[in-house]
């Protein structure tokens, strides 16, 4: 039974963390596929919990609260107890080095770290103290971000690049999007710890991938297990393979399978979810203008007079310059106003 509950409190908060990518992300494709999954269960949840839910999806995406950082401090906390007292233990009984199985605990106190960061520290914050200075750093491309434009909450200008997050009640400079796992927006000042933190958290469930893969491996070849034969339902003898492994070893190390299965999936959703970002750091954009950037370049051409030139659409990004300047801005964010840049 315990076995059966670890795998459906996985398996939740692997739902979870989908649909948070969807709602953070916000593509046609993705909200797509989050309807689709709320008209099926629709038909399952009865309904005065269907009408208990759009206050809870409020509450938990629409709100600053603590449950997700929460959740992902116990999600850690599981996997690592799982890691230390299944995996752990038999490889070094396996006489595995002491420093590749360490070094899941190393990635996991710098991730820690890092996402302590993310949480606490200001990504960037627009007050009437700090309005002009942060008016002067990027320039206006005159489509995505107008000049004289003020936000109609805060009663501020807005500096390039910057916008409101509804969710913090306050204006963002190089806002990136707001994101639920830390409780906190991802702005110009705390990116780089974001993305430290995606790193390390991608490379710490990569590495205990790794390393129950390889106890697995490991295990199968010193017991000489893939040169067995076995009897099949018919009464005939068969050699093993990769199914009757697979079988094999669920029913007598079922945790660590469980384990397995689900830090895998987490490496390639976090690994995806971490090319994303690493693509916007290159090209030196943001979540909100890869998202919005197609739509208002479109609508300024429904208004312009005349068609633009190809050097105008293909140099429209006018803040990227070049890979490494794009990268070093995502850790020495930019303060020097564009003017000088321009000098």
């Amino acid at each position: 039974m315990d076995f059966l509950v670890l795998f459906l409190f996985y398996l939740v908060l692997v739902l979870i963390g989908v649909v948070t990518v969807c709602i953070c992300s916000k593509t046609h494709y993705l909200k797509g596929v989050v309807r689709g999954g709320a008209q099926i269960i629709s038909c399952i949840i009865p309904k005065c919990l269907q009408r208990a839910m759009p206050k809870l999806l409020h509450y938990l995406f629409r709100t600053r609260n603590h449950t997700f950082i929460i959740l992902h401090l116990i999600l850690q906390g599981m996997v690592y107890s799982e890691y230390t007292w299944e995996i752990f233990g038999y490889c070094r009984e396996l006489e595995f080095s002491l420093c590749y199985l360490l070094l899941p605990y190393f990635l996991l106190i710098i991730n820690l770290v890092f996402f302590t960061l993310s949480c606490v520290s200001d990504p960037g914050t627009i007050t009437k103290a700090n309005e002009l200075l942060f008016l002067q750093v990027y320039e206006f491309d005159e489509v995505m971000f107008l000049k004289n434009m003020k936000c109609s909450t805060c009663n501020l200008r807005k500096p390039a690049r910057s916008k409101h997050c509804s969710v913090c009640n306050r204006c963002v400079h190089r806002f990136d999007h707001h994101c639920v796992w830390v409780n906190n927006c991802i702005g110009a000042w705390n990116a780089r710890y974001f993305l430290l933190y995606l790193l390390t958290l991608t490379a710490s469930a990569a590495t205990m991938a790794i390393v129950s893969t390889v106890f697995l491996v490991q295990l199968v070849v010193l017991s000489d297990l893939y040169l067995e034969t076995y009897i099949d339902h018919l009464g005939h003898f068969q050699a093993v393979d990769i199914f009757f492994l697979i079988q094999y070893l669920f029913l007598t190390f079922p945790r660590i399978i469980f384990m397995l299965g689900f830090v895998m999936m987490l490496s390639f959703l976090l690994g995806g979810y971490l090319c994303f970002i690493l693509y916007l750091a290159a090209t030196n954009q943001t979540t909100n203008e890869w998202h919005n950037g197609d739509r208002a370049w479109c609508h300024h051409c429904r208004h312009v007079a005349r068609p633009l030139s190809a050097d105008t659409q293909v140099n429209r990004n006018i803040h990227s310059h070049g890979l490494w300047s794009n990268f070093g801005e995502v850790f020495l964010p930019a303060t020097a106003p564009y003017e000088r840049k321009k000098n």
